[in-house]
């Protein structure tokens, strides 16, 4: 294949897009030569965003055997990781929900509506699905102006592993009309609403994602054995 002209952040979105849609399978090994090959491109991008995605946590490098993805969640991490998002997220789209010029409502109502035009007309929308709750939360969070808080959070890269499992939300139907319901509260200055919106939607997003374990023989079953708190 004739080598293409193309950016490490073209090659990292593309390595990306494959370990999150897994057609690079969790554990896997990485192959550098060949993914250049397949790429058309030198090996030195492929380097570079291979380390670019052993910092989101979905590359990892095994000493004397090279690069492989990141395992799936299993449950007791997926609960861990939605316990502390219900600790975080709630707290901070309940803060931020205030009549000032931070609040967020108006970038997360547009972030909605790009987003159900993004989606129109696509049967697999994973990649623009996983964006766009990325960057609604990460919206809130900024709105906080807490750095701290803010790189906490986003060092879990909790949208990245969780979407991996499985296509919970295969339209986007049902996180649509979650985040709608968050935002109506936030436009509305009420913060309570806020708050009890955001801890609904995680608590189903939870049991959402879930659902994957369920399917998998020798695993546990049913809502009763995914208690969240």
């Amino acid at each position: 294949m004739p080598r293409i002209r193309r950016t490490t952040e073209d090659v990292y979105d593309a390595l990306r897009a494959r370990i999150l849609e897994n057609e690079i399978e969790p554990g896997e090994r990485v192959n550098i030569d060949a993914l250049a090959r397949d790429l058309g491109v030198s090996q030195t991008p492929v380097r570079e965003a291979v380390r670019q995605l052993e910092g989101d946590n979905l590359i990892v490098k095994v000493p004397g055997k090279g690069y492989r993805t990141t395992p799936l969640l299993d449950l007791e991490r997926l609960r861990q990781l939605f316990e502390f998002r219900l600790l975080v997220d709630v707290w901070a789209v309940e803060v931020v929900t205030t009549n000032r010029l931070g609040n967020p409502a108006r970038v997360i109502g547009q972030e909605i509506d790009r987003f159900e035009l993004s989606i129109a007309g696509k049967t697999d929308i994973r990649r623009e699905l996983v964006l766009h709750d990325t960057r609604f939360h990460g919206y809130i969070l900024r709105a906080l102006s807490n750095e701290v808080v803010r790189e906490a959070y986003e060092q879990t890269h909790s949208h990245l592993h969780t979407f991996r499992l499985y296509a919970a939300d295969i339209d986007g139907s049902i996180t649509i009309a979650e985040h709608r319901r968050i935002w109506a509260a936030v436009e509305s200055c009420d913060g309570s609403a806020a708050a009890a919106a955001m801890h609904e939607h995680l608590t189903a997003a939870f049991y959402r994602f879930a659902a994957a374990f369920d399917e998998a023989p020798g695993t546990l079953r049913g809502p009763a054995t995914h208690r969240l708190y």
